[in-house]
């Protein structure tokens, strides 16, 4: 019955083909509906694929379709919303409601102060104002530049539709007001505060509504290796010369945060000397292994569930680099020890080799020189790793969750995870690589560890959607 009753609305969604403007020629514009008094009594939102589909609201988005009831609405002018002059069909109009979709040109934040989140309802000898909050697209969070910050570092969170963020809450409720906006609404920063012990989600708040990031900020639940006591390294047939890095190759913190040690990936020593080109396995840092509990996965399902399909689930670690990176050299990530570090383009590069690579100075724009003003994360999804990039690309496979992930380590003669630098040559994003002598900058890396990483768009009537019958 609910959706016989509501079919309608179906053919409603599909009218802003046929929104027209005022024609003065047929009763409509009689004259003797232009001086009766407009009234509005409330605004419904019509969504044909809601629960609710015809809900009194007190907003609307950019693009829906809403219903004002009221009285004295025939033979209605012009409607302006946010003083844009919105279009609607004459045909959909009664005394008591009328039906107006949003323009997708109607300005949100840029709106003049005085006609922001108000409609103007316009007839001949008659007008009436009704206020009436307008939002863009529902706000997304894509990245954050910090998720495991010190207190008093800068955290940047990138997304979509982050206008006027006023209020952020980080994980256990801790609220940060003291927030830096731009002005497109892709960004906002803050100072991390003392204190903040939970990982979790950050929760922000602005002119568009609620955005959520995914539940790994702050999270460490999921350590590998921290290279302060969280996790075990490695390290066997240590040289002086060689790749391998024990912890006598780890550095202080050089950006000075309260990090404790970090890794350089390619150790002091080794970047005194230089990395010839055309060098494979420059530089390898290793956890313990079989040896060591903490290397069976196992133990984070207790925080990731197993079944976590992969793309719900990544990798993350920290980088400093404060001298610009490019030309030269990437780094190579493996969830077992059965590689050779001879990087992108190798056999190590197979389609079901359990490696992802890291080469941040080329992007879809090409070489561009790479460096961080402070810690920055980097967020991998397992889906991008090789193997199960090959399996989710083949839709008739089983489809990896996080416990495939698990077993594959637990199967290996070697379940050590490792990461290390190489520099060969390599064709990455069209762009082809050659080697060269690499003397610098100094890259560091830090926190190891495993994270849930799946987006959330909050909803705007979640109580209504989980209610409804």
């Amino acid at each position: 019955m609910k959706s016989l009753k509501y079919t309608w609305l179906l053919c409603l969604a599909f009218l802003s083909a046929g929104f027209i403007s005022c024609n003065d020629d047929d009763e409509y514009f009689d004259d003797k509906y232009q001086d009766v008094k407009i009234v509005i009594d409330q605004i419904y939102l019509e969504d044909y694929e809601s629960s609710v589909p015809d809900r009194p609201v007190t907003f609307a988005r950019l693009g829906q379709l809403i219903r004002v009831e009221g009285s004295g609405l025939y033979g209605m002018k012009k409607v302006y919303i946010n003083g844009y002059e919105t279009y609607f069909n004459r045909a959909y109009v009664t005394d008591k409601s009328m039906l107006i979709q949003i323009n997708s040109n109607t300005p949100v934040v840029d709106a003049e102060p005085e006609d922001r989140d108000v409609i103007l309802f316009v007839k001949d000898k008659t007008q009436t104002t009704y206020d009436f909050i307008i939002r863009a697209a529902s706000p997304t969070v894509t990245s954050i530049s910090n998720t495991l910050p010190k207190a008093k570092e800068t955290v940047t969170v990138y997304g979509t539709g982050l206008d006027e963020t006023t209020k952020v809450t980080l994980p256990g409720g801790i609220e940060v007001t003291d927030i830096t906006n731009s002005e497109d609404g892709d960004w906002y920063s803050f100072t991390m505060p003392s204190g903040v012990t939970e990982g979790g989600y950050i929760l922000s708040e602005g002119a568009n509504g609620q955005a959520q990031s995914p539940s790994y900020f702050n999270y460490s639940s999921c350590m590998i290796l921290d290279f302060d006591g969280n996790g075990t390294q490695g390290s066997w047939s240590w040289s002086e010369t060689g790749s391998m890095t024990n912890t006598d190759d780890l550095a202080d913190d050089p950006a000075g945060s309260g990090r404790g040690k970090c890794l350089p990936i390619v150790p002091k020593r080794l970047l005194t000397a230089g990395i010839s080109s055309g060098k494979p396995r420059a530089s390898e840092c290793w956890t313990a292994g079989n040896d060591d509990e903490l290397d069976d996965w196992t133990r984070m399902t207790k925080y990731i569930p197993a079944t976590t399909p992969l793309t719900e689930v990544a990798l993350q670690f920290d980088i400093y680099v404060a001298n610009p990176w490019s030309g030269t050299g990437h780094i190579q990530i493996c969830l077992i020890n059965n590689f050779n570090y001879a990087g992108i383009g190798s056999d190590d590069d197979g389609a079901n080799n359990v490696v992802a690579f890291y080469v941040p100075w080329i992007t879809s724009e090409g070489i561009v020189p790479f460096s961080t003003e402070g810690w920055q994360t980097v967020t991998i999804p397992f889906s991008q790793f090789n193997k199960y990039a090959t399996l989710i690309a083949d839709k008739e496979a089983t489809q990896p969750t996080f416990q495939t992930v698990i077993d594959d380590r637990n199967a290996a003669t070697y379940r050590n995870f490792g990461m290390g630098f190489v520099n060969t040559d390599f064709s990455y994003l069209d762009v082809e690589v050659a080697s060269t002598p690499f003397t610098g900058p100094e890259i560091y890396i830090d926190n190891w560890r495993v994270v849930p990483c799946k987006s959330v768009v909050i909803s705007d009537y979640p109580e209504d959607e989980e209610t409804a019958e």
